[in-house]
This record gives structure tokens, C-alpha cells and sequence, in this order.
């Protein structure tokens, strides 16, 4: 270092010299000096100032580096001094491994556990490795027996179960860097010596199982007896701390050191502190030592006890036990060779041999496989079926009988030894599975092969989502190498993989999953930043802006480093030594007027990516322009199928004024035109832009405004093409319907494991906000709301990092704001909602039944009736219930009384929600509850005699006749019924039968004379009943209104009769009587009855008398009937001379064919026919026109006229043999008509001429009787009497079929209870 800062001393040695010569040099200047003298002088001034400015900074530079060397050299004897210090420490507390206390001797009984201890010290600590036999003890190949720990220089070896096994000579070396020692010890077993050995460096194996538990025995299991046949339960009663119901301990049991499973045969169960092993059928195989293995923190806890099965009472007194363990020994594809244990006999006779069972599964039937008993235990048993399920059995036999059946074996499948062969020949699982990052879209998959290939053909790779079970083949042929890459993953989502290998056998198991791995891209330096623009410059800086990598390389970008280079100097410098951040820099000393170029790295964990490209070449002068310089930064998000965001930077130089707006350009990519965006100044850094072309691709820049203009433009952006990412989603809107928390959430459609949620109001970052917080997990993040109001509203946007351009944003409005602050409320603060509120019901007996309806409740759910503030619960008089799936809580009061009225209320509490309702049954209220709860217990009283079901009510019959109707309930034979009219008794002609449940009083041709109270009673020696009719009022008018109603329906149009007295107009109906509401008008007016116009009817018809008519008494006539609701109309047009006989001058203005048409037309082809006749009629006639009874319709071969309402022809052009036929007209008006034949013959030229067929009688045209019809306005006039008697039918036939509108059925209020 010394040596080093010679140079440094003698440059500054020789800058100092030059600094003093020019100093020197102007001090002699003459002060006297012609104009020459003062230019070459001032001349000689700069270049003197400039020099030494330059001087003055290389010594300024000089000075600096000799201070950063003495500096360096100082901190460089600092940390030699430090580590001589620590390394002095280091080797005075260095020490090698000790044994404080050696593994001891210890003599163990078979199958009881074991502990061993030693304590090591050493620096740095000792490992402590354990042997046998000079073998080290691996546990991870027998978990459960064997238990390592090391705590605090104290090592462990536990045994479970101690055997014979385990006898042998074991060895424990503790070892560190500085060297090892070994401690022995000798254990002895009753039968055997066992020696303990530890030694070597292997790290300490982790726990299979973790447990937290301390457990202790409570009540054990001692020693059982049971019986072949019979049930057993071995039961352990324990204390556990902590005593978790979701998470309960782990209980392990053994028969003979052999793991039970739960099974037919074996039932396990474990909680409630109690740990429980139920045998349900004891077979002799069920004998041995059981033993329950509990894990605890401390290791294990255990007990074992012997449980002893005695064979069942044989079926025949001296018959042998049943045997034991029946084993497959080998199986074919018809046979399978069987094996057994005997059973143990004492006093039972020798066994002669035994009998084999079979059982097929999916039968209940048991076969004997052997006639003649097997005298050995092992037999063939043939005759079975390829590929079918078989169980056995078997029986053992002596001189007295035939044992119980033992177990039943194992199912097995017969099946050809070659397809066995196949399953043993496939090769085995593949290894451990290992996956790693390659893309973000990809994962590197490798393994190791399996133990035993088999002539292996290759691999089959199958991947899965983490958390669900949907297995995918990631290749389709076997590949054969042991890596592969899995393409076309979801970027973001955790995947697992497992591998099979196959061979020519077939597929092996799966291997076990590989560990989740979150598919992104794999880490490595970022590419390089680009666009390096120039943002400001005051001639001696430079502030430069540039755009991040476009890929970080798998991590987050940690900063960046500037390096610049002048261009008069083929040297490049570091701008900063510690990167920087952000993406702008101030890069200061620099040269006025000189250039410089620039160039940008970027650095993450993997390291420091390349350099940028070259930026251009940068003159460093003072910026003075006015307007503002360029924007930087230009960033887009929310890119869909029409439309983009555009973010950017403002200036770092801002002019002479604030900026006070942007303005946005677009412009096609390769097209070089650009286009305002915006017309007016938008005063953020942000705008959408619409109206753009999917998958078109666009380039922005932006320019800044002030007060003195627009500023430069900035840097084109990079082009960004127009299309929405697959699986794009908006933020949503809501509330958390279980905390009432207003949020907005938003699901990425990709992320990546750097990926983050960058959340902005008005696109400003939001940061440490007191107003939100944040939860981010997997793809989703949602901003919660803490305290939301008015200040909350606006533009809310989220931006997800290291993907391609993931965001979204919305628009908070108050409305929807205000939406969600009701519904966050509601959930903040449940009730229980409510279909009904609390209300009432009298049910029979006076009983009141108080209920309410909610729209839901859970089991949960606990109320409170209250009633005059007194709770009521379910007690005598009292019953409260609910029913959850209707969500219905009601109250049965058997008594409701005077004492009854106040307020009830019912409160419901279901969980967090509440809710209260309350009736008020005071006053009139009350007063109407009890009248009829006192009523339904009078009624109730009433039903258990005979009574009436249905009170007296009326019914109008089709014929109009009025029943006085009941219905009957709870009669019998000797119940007596009575009719009365005013206190009279009605004698019917037929008596009633009051079995038939209902009686009835017809009343025919009802009318004003029917009026009265009528009563009918129902009497036996269970009691009496009463009904009152009242037909009077209002109830007489609804009765008229329903005759009304039928007769109305019935009544026929009105018919014209000619009288002595002048002309009649009748209707004829069902049933008529002056007490109905009927009116007639003439025209528009009302008639009444006088000596001109007289209104009457009979029983069958109403009608109306014109006496004198004249011709004022022309025009329509209408009859209205009204029923209630509804007017039935009739109406009749009267016009023509009014006159005695003017019915029959009506008959004389029919219309009629007066002359011109003949009987029968014989034409030849290819002539024109025309049929011609005059018409006659008052009014004119309605023409038509027939051919073999079906209307002529006009057309170019056949017209019809009609002129002047006279006549009337059809004319047929170029006739044909179509056109013969037999032609008519129909003449007609409304007082009648006439309907005349012709035959029409058409023959071809040459032949004879047809004879004449007639279609009518000679003499030409018949007169065409008036129709019946309803149509006709004026049927044809008949003789009949001025008024027809009471008996006479009338001549309109009574309508069979039922009225429209059904009779009336109208109950009476219910009657007075009288005598």
C-alpha cells in the first residue's frame, strides 16, 4: 500500500508546481496594454481559468482516492485483528468427545421395553451413532421398535418390545472433527445375553410420528377368558392432556407382536378417553398376548395382557374342537391346495379325519368338498371355477361327530399360474420423484428407476393438481428415460406427479408423489432493461429513466446498475456501486457540452443480468425550454378485446410552470401516423383509451402541458397488441357474509410465485392505508374496507406482477356503496327473518293458537313466548313447539278467557340473529278473539248431538225453481227433522231421510207471496239443532237476481205477434215473474206501461203492447234483464208501415226474383252464357249466387253483377262441359226471401242438342219461406191469442243445457239459537 501511493504523491506533487507557474505567470501581466496586449490577455485569462479548473479537480480527485485506500487499509487491519482474536478462542474451546456417563449393563425380560442412556460432551458437539453386531441400527427400517433421541448431550436408544432377536453385542461412538470414542454396555436377557454397541456418524433420523399427548393408564385390561363363538372387549381407560375431540390419540394393537387391523374379526374404536378392542366371534386363532401401543411425547405407552379362548360346547357330546388357521397354499385356475392346524383334544376321541367346505362369493350356500374325511391337514380342492371368488372351511370328525366349522379362510380368485406369473413379472414401483421449475408453463420431472425392471419398456408420467384427485396422463407412449418435461400447465397452480414403469407384463404401482411444486419459471438473471431515455439535464447531471426487463428472471428484480461512458473515452464507469431501486437516476459531474452514452443492468437472487443495449448519445447542456420536458414510464394494464389502459411517469422537468395536463397520441405499429387520443388535457397520469381493434397492435407516447405549451413527446412506448388473456376476470364487488366486511376481490387468471397484488385508488399504489387492508392468497386478493363511507368512493385497479400484464379495475359508486353498507349491516347485525309476525287462530273448543312463521332456523334455535310479561312455558293449558323445516313456533292456549287479554310476545335467538314479535289483543281486538273462541266451544258443544253441518242456504235450480238447502252430521235412524214457514209446519209428500245427509225444500215459481222465516230443526235424545232462514231483504233480492240470472240466459229473441189491438213483442224464457228487475226500451228510451204501451208477462215470457201503432213507433225495440251483475239484452228492429196488418205488408216487401231467369240452358262449347233476372225488395235484397250448392265466387271466366239494386246476372265466358250443373240464386232481406233454380247442359259442336232436364217444378220460382232463425229480425207472422194462458207452452223450446253462469248458492248467517 505504501509502495502504491508514491505515484499518487509525485501527480500531485507535479499539479501543485503547474498551479503555482500559472499563478506566477499571471502575476507579471502589465497592467499598461494596448488593445492587442487586452485581447491576447483576456485570451490568455480563460485559457489560465480553465486549466486550472481542470487542475483543481484532478488534485480534488486524487485527494479522494488516496482517503478511500487509507480507509481500506484500516478496516483491512481490523478484521485481521478480529479473526486472530477469534481464532485464539476457538482453539482454546476446542475439545474432542467425552462419555460423562457410559452406557450400563442391563438384563431384560423377552418382550418388555428397553432404555438406554449416556451423556457426551465435546466441541463442536459429538454425533452419537448405534450398532449391533457391528451393524448400524437403521430405524427407518423398523419404526415401530426401535426410538433414537438426543437432548442436551444426553442420547437414547429405546426399545419397544425387547426378543430373542435382539440379543448381540452393541457399541455407541460419539464423534466430532477432533475424534471419537465408544462406550459399551451388556444387557441380559433370562435365556439370553444382550450387548449394546454405538458407534458411527449418521445425523439423527426424524420422528415417524408426532405426538404432543401425555397419556396415562387409567383402568387396564387384565388377563381375559373367553369362548369359541362368544364376544370379548379389551377396554383401557385413559387420562390424555390436552384431551382434543378433533384430534385424538393414536392407538396401536398387537396379538403376538403382530399389528391388528379393523376387520370382520377385529372392531377398533378410540375417544371419549377411552381406547376399546371388541372381538365379535371368537375363533381359537383370536388367543395370545394382546398389547395396546400408545404414542405419547415421551415415546410410547403400552400394556399387554393374555387373553385365553376356550372351545365352544361341541354339537355332539364327544365330538372334537374345530381346527384352526386355514391357509391358501397354492392356486390354480380349477384347483386350490388348502392347509389347517388340528385342534387340541383331551377327553374327546381321536380325530378319523376331516371335512372341507366352499363357499362361492355372492352365494349363501356352503358345499362339501370331500365325501370320505381327509385324514391328513392338507387337501386339493378341485372343480372350481376360473376366475371365480371362493371361501373355505373346515371341519374336524371323530367316532362321535363332526366339530363347529373353523374360521372361514381368506377370499382367493382361481386364476391361471401364467397370469400369476404376468403379476409377478411386471417390474416394480419407480423411486423417489423429484420436480422442478423449467417454465412457467412446464415442469422438469425426474426419478429413479425401479429396483426390479423386468425387461423394462419404459415410463408412464401422470400429474395432478395439489388438493384434488383428477389424475392426467402427461405422455401417451412409454418413454424411456428416467427425466421428462411436462408441458401445458397452468402457470401459478401446485402440481404433484408420480411415475409407473411397464413392461411386457404389464403396469407396476404407482411410485409415491413427488413434493408440491407451484409451476413458474425457472430462476435466473433477468434480461436486460431497455429504453434508456433522457429526462433532464442542468449541464453538469444528467436524470435518466428507463423500462424494467421484460422477464425477471423468475425473481423479484432487486435493482439496477448504471454504467456511463463519454464519447471522447473508450472507458466505461460505474455510476453507482449500490443499485438503485427505481428506475431513474441522477448521474452528476459530468462534462458540459460533452456527450455521453449509457447502459443498464439489472440484478435479482440469481445475479446480474447482461447489459442493455447502448443508449444514444447524450448531450449534457442545461435545459431552459419553457414547456415541459418528456413523460416517461409508459406502462399498460386492464388490456381487453377493445380497449386498454395507459399509464405513465410526469416529467422530471417541468418548464417554466406546473404541469397542468397530458395529452395522449396513438398510432397503428409500422404505420408512423399518429393520432390524438385525447383532445383535451387530462390532469392524471392514466387514461383508457376505447374504441381499438382487436388483435390490432398500437404504440403511445404522451406529451406534458403548461402554461407556456405542449412539451416534448416522450419516448414511443412498446407496442402492445389489443387482445384480452384467457380466462380474464374483473374485480368484484361484495360483502363477507360472515363478517359483514365491504370488500372488492379480484381472481388472477396467472401468477407466478413472485407474483404480487399491487392494489391502487385512482392508479396511486395504495400503501400502509388506514382506511383498507389486504389479504392475498393463492390467485385471489381482495381489498377489505375498514370503516367505508364517502371517502372510499372512486377508481379502484389491481395490478398482479411477473405475469403478462394481469389487472383489472371498477368504479366504486355511492349507490353500490350504499348497497353493501345495508347488506354489511344486516350480516354485522342478523335477525331472524320473518314470514309472518306473530298472529292468531281459534281453533275448535275454544282453543287459540298463537303462532309466527320464520324464513329459516337452524336445530339451534331457542324462543321465549311472554305474555303480559310473564313467560309462558309448555305446562297445563300450555303447549309450545316448532318445527325447523317450516320454521313455524307456536302456543296452544286450551282455555282462553277474560283474563286473557294483553300483549304476547315471542323472542327467537338462533345463533348470532335475533328477532322479537308482539300481538296486542286488548279492546275490540280482544273483544272479537273471545266472542269467537266462546262461539267454537258452543259449537263444539253443539256438534255432539245431531246438527247441522251446513246451515239453511238457498240454491236456484236450472228450471228456476228456489231448495231451501242443509246438510246433515252426527244423525241416525231415530233423528226426527222438521220444515217451518212462520211457526207453520210444511208437510212434504216425500218425509226426509236424514240418513242421507242433506235435505232440501224446492219452492217453484217463486215470488213476493214466498217471503218469511223459515226454520227447519233436527231433534233425538242426544239433542236439538236449529236453522232460521230469513227470505226477506236483501236476501229476497239475491234469490230474484238468480232466477234472474237463469231467465235471463234462456230468454229467446223477441218475437212480433199481430193483435186485435194492435202488434205485440214477446220473450219467451225459463221462468218469469214481475218481481224481476226487467226494463224495455224504445230506441234509447225508457218505456213505462200506459194505455199506449203496455207492459206484462206471463209464467213463461214477457212482453210488451203496442195498441194503434203509427209510424212514430218505428225502430228498435229492447228487453233488458238484470240479475245483480249482469243485463241480459234482447232487441228487435220495428221499421216499414206500422199499421193493424203490418206483418203481413212486411210479407208483401220480401225479396224476390220478379222475372227473366228460365228453367233449364242448353248451350254449345266455347258460347258465353249470361243469366239475367229482376230483383225485387224493400230493403234491397242481398244477392248470391250458387252452383251445385256451393257459392260462385268471380273470377276472370265467370262474373256476376248486380245493378241498381234491380238486376242481378252471371255471365260464363268460352263455356265448357266444367260449367253444366245446376245453377241457383238466393234472393233475400230481413222480411224474407226466394231462392230460384237453373239446369244448365253444355254440349260440343257436332253433337245433338241434350233433352231438358228440369231441377224444379214448372211454373218457375217458388217463394222462399221467412227462416226461424234467431237471425231474423221478423219471424213469420202467426195466429195466437192476445195473451197466451198460463199453461201454454211456449213456442221457443226450453234450453236443455245449463246456464253459463252456475246457480247461486248463497248460506244464510249463522241463526239465532231459539226454540
Amino acid at each position: 500500500t505504501h509502495h502504491q501511493s508514491i505515484p499518487i504523491k509525485r501527480k500531485f506533487t507535479s499539479v501543485l508546481s503547474k498551479i503555482r507557474h500559472m499563478r506566477e505567470l499571471g502575476a507579471g501581466v502589465c497592467i499598461t496594454r494596448d488593445a492587442a496586449e487586452v485581447e491576447e490577455y483576456q485570451r490568455r485569462t480563460i485559457n489560465f481559468g480553465r486549466g486550472l479548473a481542470e487542475l483543481q479537480q484532478e488534485v480534488h480527485k486524487m485527494r479522494e482516492a488516496t482517503r478511500y485506500q487509507v480507509e481500506r487499509i484500516v478496516v483491512q487491519r481490523e478484521v485481521e485483528e478480529a479473526m486472530s482474536f477469534r481464532k485464539k478462542i476457538y482453539e482454546e474451546t476446542v475439545k474432542e468427545p467425552e462419555f460423562l456417563v457410559n452406557v450400563r449393563a442391563h438384563t431384560v425380560w423377552e418382550k418388555t421395553p428397553l432404555k438406554l442412556l449416556c451423556t457426551v460432551l465435546g466441541h463442536p458437539a459429538p454425533i452419537v451413532k448405534w450398532f449391533k453386531n457391528g451393524v448400524l441400527i437403521d430405524r427407518l427400517n423398523n419404526p415401530d421398535k426401535y426410538k433414537l433421541e438426543s437432548k442436551y448431550g444426553v442420547h437414547s436408544l429405546t426399545i419397544a418390545r425387547s426378543d430373542i432377536g435382539d440379543t448381540g453385542e452393541y457399541t455407541a461412538v460419539a464423534t466430532n472433527v477432533h475424534g471419537s470414542v465408544s462406550s459399551k454396555a451388556t444387557v441380559t436377557n433370562v435365556l439370553n445375553l444382550i450387548l449394546f454397541h454405538f458407534c458411527s456418524t449418521v445425523p439423527l433420523l426424524s420422528e415417524i410420528r408426532y405426538s404432543k399427548l401425555d397419556i396415562t393408564f387409567l383402568e387396564k385390561f387384565g388377563v381375559t377368558f373367553g369362548t369359541e363363538g362368544g364376544t370379548v372387549s379389551l377396554t383401557c381407560k385413559l387420562i390424555i392432556n390436552p384431551d382434543l375431540v378433533n384430534l385424538p390419540p393414536d392407538a396401536m394393537w398387537y396379538r403376538d407382536d403382530e399389528l391388528l387391523k379393523e376387520s370382520e374379526w377385529v372392531e377398533l374404536k378410540c375417544g371419549g378417553s377411552v381406547a376399546k378392542l371388541t372381538l365379535p366371534h371368537l375363533n381359537k386363532e383370536d388367543e395370545g398376548l394382546y398389547t395396546l401401543r400408545m404414542w405419547t411425547k415421551e415415546g410410547t405407552t403400552e400394556h399387554s395382557a393374555y387373553l385365553f379362548v376356550k372351545d365352544a360346547a361341541a354339537p355332539v357330546a364327544g365330538a372334537p374342537p374345530a381346527p384352526m388357521d386355514v391357509k391358501i397354499l397354492d392356486v390354480n385356475r380349477d384347483y386350490v391346495f388348502l392347509s389347517w392346524k388340528p385342534p387340541n383334544t383331551t377327553t374327546e376321541g381321536p380325530i378319523t379325519g376331516y371335512f372341507v367346505d366352499r363357499l362361492e362369493v355372492g352365494t349363501e350356500t356352503w358345499v362339501q368338498c370331500n365325501s370320505a374325511p381327509v385324514k391328513i391337514c392338507r387337501y386339493p380342492v378341485p372343480g372350481l371355477s376360473e376366475g371365480h371368488a371362493y371361501q373355505f372351511r373346515v371341519r374336524a370328525a371323530n367316532s362321535s361327530g363332526i366339530s363347529h366349522p373353523s374360521r372361514v379362510s381368506e377370499t382367493v380368485t382361481t386364476q391361471d399360474p401364467t397370469e400369476l406369473e404376468r403379476l409377478q413379472g411386471v417390474p416394480s414401483a419407480p423411486g423417489q420423484v423429484a420436480a422442478t421449475r423449467n417454465t412457467k408453463t412446464s415442469v422438469f420431472v425426474q426419478w429413479d428407476p425401479p429396483k426390479n425392471p423386468h425387461g423394462l419398456i419404459g415410463y408412464y408420467i401422470d400429474g395432478c393438481v395439489l388438493g384434488t384427485k383428477a389424475w392426467t396422463p402427461c405422455n401417451h407412449r412409454p418413454y424411456k428415460y428416467t427425466r421428462f418435461v411436462v408441458h401445458g400447465l397452468t402457470p401459478g397452480d401446485t402440481y404433484v406427479f408420480r411415475v409407473q414403469a411397464v413392461n411386457a407384463f404389464g403396469l407396476s404401482d404407482e411410485s409415491q408423489e413427488s413434493l408440491p411444486i407451484q409451476v413458474a419459471d425457472a430462476l435466473s438473471t433477468p434480461t436486460p432493461a431497455y429504453g434508456i431515455a433522457l429526462l433532464c439535464c442542468d449541464g453538469a447531471s444528467m436524470i435518466l429513466g428507463w423500462k424494467r426487463p421484460r422477464y425477471s428472471g423468475g425473481s423479484k428484480i432487486a435493482g439496477y446498475y448504471v454504467d456511463q461512458h463519454e464519447a471522447s473515452s473508450m472507458e466505461w464507469k460505474e455510476v453507482n456501486v449500490v443499485p438503485v431501486k427505481e428506475r431513474t437516476l441522477k448521474v452528476e459531474n459530468l462534462k458540459e457540452g460533452a456527450f455521453y452514452e449509457f447502459k443498464v443492468k439489472a440484478a435479482n437472487l440469481a445475479g446480474v443480468g447482461q447489459s442493455s443495449e447502448n443508449s444514444e448519445l447524450f448531450h449534457c447542456e442545461a435545459w431552459n425550454m419553457p414547456e415541459p420536458g418528456p413523460c416517461h414510464d409508459i406502462s399498460f394494464c386492464e388490456i381487453r378485446n377493445d380497449s386498454l389502459v395507459v399509464q405513465w411517469k410526469p416529467p422530471v422537468y417541468m418548464g417554466k410552470s406546473a404541469v397542468t395536463g397530458y395529452l395522449i397520441e396513438v398510432s397503428k405499429k409500422g404505420t408512423g401516423q399518429w393520432a390524438a387520443v385525447n383532445d383535451k388535457s387530462v390532469d392524471h397520469c392514466y387514461l383508457k383509451v376505447s374504441e381499438l381493434e382487436k388483435g390490432e397492435t398500437y404504440v403511445f407516447r404522451v406529451r406534458a402541458v403548461n402554461a407556456q405549451g405542449i412539451g416534448r413527446a416522450s419516448d414511443a412506448s412498446e407496442p402492445v397488441c389489443v387482445k384480452a388473456l384467457p380466462g380474464t376476470k374483473e374485480i368484484h364487488c361484495g360483502v363477507d357474509e360472515e363478517t359483514g366486511d365491504v370488500y372488492l376481490s379480484f381472481e388472477a387468471c396467472e401468477v407466478s410465485e413472485v407474483s404480487k397484488f399491487i392494489w391502487s385508488k385512482s392508479y396511486k399504489d395504495i400503501t400502509n392505508s388506514s382506511r383498507v387492508t389486504i389479504e392475498t392468497k393463492g390467485r385471489r386478493s381482495k381489498l377489505i374496507f375498514k370503516n367505508p363511507d364517502k371517502e372510499d368512493l372512486g377508481t379502484y385497479s389491481v395490478f398482479v406482477t411477473d405475469t403478462e400484464n394481469v389487472s383489472a379495475s371498477t368504479v366504486l359508486k355511492e349507490e353500490e356503496l350504499n348497497k353493501m353498507l345495508e347488506l354489511s349491516y344486516a350480516i354485522r347485525h342478523p335477525i331472524v327473518p320473518l314470514k309472518t309476525e306473530l298472529a292468531y287462530e281459534v281453533l275448535e273448543r275454544g282453543r287459540v293458537r298463537f303462532w309466527l312463521q320464520a324464513a329459516r332456523m337452524s336445530p339451534a334455535v331457542s324462543y321465549r313466548f311472554i305474555a303480559n310479561d310473564k313467560q309462558i312455558t309448555t305446562s297445563e293449558g300450555y303447549k309450545l313447539s316448532h318445527n325447523v323445516e317450516t320454521g313455524i313456533i307456536e302456543l296452544m292456549m286450551e282455555r282462553f278467557t277474560k283474563e286473557s287479554e294483553g300483549t304476547y310476545t315471542i323472542q327467537i335467538e338462533d345463533g348470532k340473529a335475533k328477532n322479537q314479535s308482539s300481538l296486542l289483543l286488548i279492546g275490540d281486538a280482544f273483544k272479537v278473539a273471545l266472542k269467537e273462541a266462546e262461539f267454537q266451544r258452543k259449537e263444539y258443544i253443539r256438534k255432539q248431538g245431531p246438527h247441522f253441518q251446513d246451515y239453511l242456504y238457498f240454491q236456484v235450480e236450472e228450471d228456476c225453481t228456489v231448495l231451501l238447502k242443509c246438510k246433515l252430521a252426527n244423525v241416525k235412524k231415530e233423528t226426527v227433522f222438521h220444515w217451518y214457514k212462520d211457526d207453520e209446519e210444511i208437510v212434504l209428500d216425500t218425509p226426509v231421510n236424514v240418513m242421507s245427509g242433506s235435505c232440501a225444500l224446492p219452492i217453484p215459481l217463486f215470488s213476493r207471496k214466498d217471503q218469511g222465516i223459515y226454520k227447519a230443526t233436527l231433534s233425538d235424545d242426544r239433542g236439538k239443532d236449529v236453522s232460521l232462514f230469513d227470505i226477506s231483504g236483501k236476501v229476497f233480492e239475491d234469490i230474484i237476481n238468480g232466477i234472474a240470472h237463469i231467465a235471463g240466459s234462456s230468454a229467446s229473441e223477441l218475437v212480433l205477434q199481430c193483435t186485435p189491438e194492435g202488434i205485440r213483442l214477446q220473450c219467451y224464457m225459463k221462468y218469469y215473474t214481475e218481481e224481476m228487475k226487467t226494463h224495455w226500451f224504445h230506441k234509447e228510451s225508457k218505456i213505462s206501461s200506459s194505455e199506449k204501451m203496455r207492459i206484462g208477462g206471463t209464467s213463461e215470457m214477457a212482453w210488451m203492447q203496442i195498441c194503434e201503432p203509427s209510424d212514430r213507433e218505428k225502430g228498435h225495440y229492447t228487453i233488458e234483464i238484470l240479475d245483480g251483475t249482469t243485463s241480459h239484452t234482447r232487441t228487435f228492429d220495428l221499421s216499414g208501415q206500422v199499421k193493424p196488418l203490418c206483418c203481413l205488408f212486411a210479407y208483401s216487401d220480401r225479396g224476390r226474383v220478379v222475372g227473366g231467369l228460365p228453367d233449364v240452358v242448353t248451350i254449345m262449347e266455347k258460347k258465353t252464357l249470361s243469366l239475367t233476372c229482376t230483383i225485387w225488395g224493400d230493403p234491397t235484397p242481398e244477392v248470391t249466387w250458387f252452383k251445385n250448392e256451393q257459392e260462385v265466387i268471380p273470377d276472370d271466366h265467370i262474373l256476376i253483377s248486380f245493378e241498381g239494386g234491380k238486376f242481378s246476372s252471371l255471365t260464363i265466358k268460352c263455356v265448357t262441359s266444367e260449367d253444366s250443373g245446376k245453377y241457383s240464386i238466393n234472393v233475400r232481406n230481413k222480411y224474407g226471401g226466394e231462392f230460384v233454380e237453373i239446369t244448365v247442359s253444355v254440349y260440343r259442336q257436332g253433337e245433338e242438342i241434350p233433352e231438358p232436364k228440369l231441377g224444379q217444378r214448372p211454373g218457375g220460382a217458388s217463394p222462399m219461406p221467412p227462416p226461424q232463425s234467431a237471425k231474423s229480425p221478423t219471424p213469420t207472422p202467426s195466429v195466437k191469442s192476445p195473451t197466451p194462458s198460463s199453461g201454454a207452452r211456449s213456442p221457443t223450446p226450453r234450453q236443455e243445457a245449463k246456464s253459463p253462469t252456475p246457480p247461486r248458492n248463497v248460506k244464510s248467517p249463522t241463526p239465532p239459537r231459539r226454540k
